[in-house]
């Protein structure tokens, strides 16, 4: 593509730059180090929900004693969000990435010993504080790299590593725990991200458009965006001689990040994705936890329940980079809010589907494909709804108050059982919420129509650096 006209006063803007390159080996390494993140994050927070049905037999507890077990990394993630974004506002992405990877993989480490019930409670709070932390701030990152014409998609296909993560938490889980215990998949979820957490250290970059809103000085964002375009494309920019660069977006709605979040611009969406994101994980966090418990009352075995769990959200990397690539092309809340509808009629369908497996199991993967193609997508929308200053505090306060809907789902699931509602029952309720979070992305697409441009037109210079 062609390069944008150069200003002859040394002032490039960076997402322009960005925008007019063909996406780079280096973008491709920012994406791969994302993913991984989000994948070992869904790994780790759909651990606990593999391992419960042996945690039970092995401890000879009630499965209905493991509900605060499962809320209490849950409370952590939405804890985590809360804390995370705004400190990664003012101190940087990669900071608070880094520093939340290792967290969360040291208490994931240390789960895996836990003596008794209190212990394993308040060590996946643990997790889940570092969990939290990590997620919106891969998410920001990635945003503020990719090309305007592919953000959705491109970090869609990087969220698309929580489901494929959590999936194959239920393939490890049933075949390694019959052999070495339920112990052994949380022992693998803390030594992958604290390895994981040393190779971001040296091959992770900070945002770029962060480093511009910040002020940081030219020469160290004139290496950074010359990794990030290529030597010629740097060259042909004329980055080597630039001594100021910019962003053109809205000029900030409030001096703070939250004060960004909050401000009446940005006010009725931001609520919209809350009650969305919430109403989504109600569903995910209810069946992640507790479907291999479900399918095993069922009637179905140990083995077979955690394989039937592990559909759902197997198809996710499909829902989620289809849904990415008609964000980039519709109205992505119009998208979004299509895929929740669809959502809730397949859910209603897997609850009446327990009589045939093959067409069970084929349910299961397409409302997860469904489901997952949907909640994947919220973080992309957020992403693209803020500007850089709130990016990150918007972006994670939609995680953390909606993660308040996964500790609802999880507590919800343990009355369910205790309640000794049926299969079909509990799927018949599990369709509302999603038809909710269809009707608030409507409410936000008609109530919010002008209140916030898309990135890119009629914006003023946010941030200028370069000394």
């Amino acid at each position: 593509m062609s390069q944008p006209p150069r200003p002859a006063t040394g002032t490039l803007d960076v997402q322009s730059l960005i925008d007019g390159q063909r996406f780079s080996a280096y973008q491709w390494l920012i994406l791969a180090l994302c993913f991984l993140i989000v994948a070992i994050d869904g790994f780790d927070t759909a651990a606990m929900g593999y391992v419960a049905p042996a945690l039970v037999q092995d401890w000879g507890i009630d499965k209905s004693s493991l509900g605060p077990v499962m809320s209490a990394a849950l409370f952590g993630l939405a804890f985590g969000a809360l804390f995370a974004g705004p400190m990664a506002d003012r101190v940087g992405r990669k900071k608070v990435l880094v520093a939340s990877v290792f967290f969360f993989g040291a208490c994931s480490l240390a789960t895996a010993f836990a003596p008794t019930l209190g212990w394993l409670t308040a060590l996946r709070f643990l997790t889940g504080l570092g969990l939290g932390a990590a997620m919106p701030n891969a998410v920001t990152l990635m945003s503020e790299y990719a090309p305007a014409r592919r953000r959705a998609v491109l970090v869609n296909t990087m969220f698309c590593g929580f489901p494929l993560g959590s999936a194959a938490g239920g393939f490890f889980a049933a075949a390694i725990i019959p052999h070495l215990g339920w112990h052994s998949v949380l022992v693998f979820g803390g030594v992958v991200p604290l390895v994981l957490a040393v190779v971001l250290v040296g091959a992770l970059p900070e945002s770029i458009r962060y480093m511009v809103v910040r002020q940081y000085p030219a020469a160290q964002i004139r290496k950074v965006l010359t990794r990030v375009i290529g030597l010629a494309g740097a060259k042909s920019a004329g980055v080597e001689g630039a001594t100021n660069f910019t962003i053109h977006e809205a000029a900030p709605a409030a001096r703070s990040a939250i004060g960004t979040v909050l401000a009446p611009r940005y006010r009725l969406g931001s609520a919209m994705l809350w009650l969305t994101y919430f109403m989504g994980l109600v569903i995910f966090y209810l069946l992640t936890s507790w479907m291999p418990t479900l399918m095993k009352d069922a009637g179905f075995t140990l083995q077979r329940a955690s394989f039937l769990t592990a559909l759902f959200p197997l198809g996710g990397g499909i829902g989620t980079i289809a849904a990415g690539w008609f964000m980039d092309r519709f109205n992505p809340n119009k998208v979004i809010a299509i895929t929740y509808a669809l959502t809730g009629v397949l859910i209603y369908a897997v609850g009446q589907g327990t009589g045939n497996q093959f067409m069970l199991g084929a349910l299961i993967f397409l409302a997860g494909t469904a489901m997952n193609g949907a909640q994947s997508s919220m973080p992309s929308l957020a992403a693209g709804f803020y500007p850089t200053q709130g990016r990150a505090t918007g972006v994670a306060w939609m995680l953390g108050i909606g993660r308040f809907g996964g500790i609802t789902g999880a507590l919800l699931g343990a009355e369910l059982l205790r309640m000794h509602l049926g299969f079909d029952a509990i799927f018949t309720l599990l369709a509302i919420p999603a038809f909710l979070a269809a009707g608030a992305l409507v409410v936000k697409h008609l109530g919010g129509r002008g209140a916030a441009q898309p990135e890119g037109a009629g914006r003023a210079h946010e941030a200028v650096s370069g000394h």
